[in-house]
């Protein structure tokens, strides 16, 4: 039997992104994103009753800032006490998993998607492909922070402000620059 355009994404196989059924639940989560971004810090628990629906897995306690950006969101799971600041994006073509008590400052992005290297399965920007993205308990990511496919953080990482991390680092270690790399350990 052949996959569908849904399980070849979330299996990390090149996968066409205007698949009728990958269209659909985008428009469905942008409506979901939309009336988050709306409410906005009026009704914090309202606003987090919503990120609960929209997100695969989370905690108890999870707080997300407008505007938040996301593809489809079920491929998001955070632990407890996540907390994203304004600007967030997170792209969640591949699952996305957050470790307990990790904060995302603003305009951090987190991107699970990629398109190939040849340029002829790219002109049309009809293919993608997933990898997914992994974070530790206790990391904190600065601001304009960019975390991209296939990377995994372990736990107690501070990701400095405006880095971009492209490949996977262990626990309790400061990353900054671009690309990122080990700015200090952290005991």
């Amino acid at each position: 039997m052949d996959k569908s355009e849904k399980e070849k994404m979330i299996t990390g196989e090149l996968f066409n992104v205007y698949d009728p059924e990958l269209v659909a639940e985008r428009g469905a989560a942008r409506q979901q994103v939309e009336a988050l971004n709306e409410l906005g810090e009026q009704d914090p628990e309202k606003s987090q009753q919503l990120v609960k629906r929209l997100f695969g897995a989370t905690g108890d306690q999870v707080e997300v800032h407008a505007t938040f950006r996301c593809d489809y969101g079920y491929n998001i799971y955070v632990g407890e006490n996540f907390f994203a600041n304004y600007d967030c994006t997170i792209l969640d073509v591949a699952p996305i998993r957050i470790g307990k008590h990790c904060l995302l400052g603003p305009k951090v992005q987190i991107y699970s998607v990629n398109h190939p290297a040849e340029p002829e399965l790219r002109r049309n920007g009809a293919m993608g492909i997933g990898k997914p993205v992994t974070l530790g308990d206790d990391v904190w990511v600065g601001g304009g922070a960019i975390i991209c496919p296939g990377v995994t953080l372990g736990d107690n990482v501070i990701v400095a402000a405006g880095a971009v991390v492209t490949k996977s680092f262990g626990s309790n270690v400061v990353l900054g620059g671009n690309p990122a790399r080990v700015i200090k350990p952290l005991k």
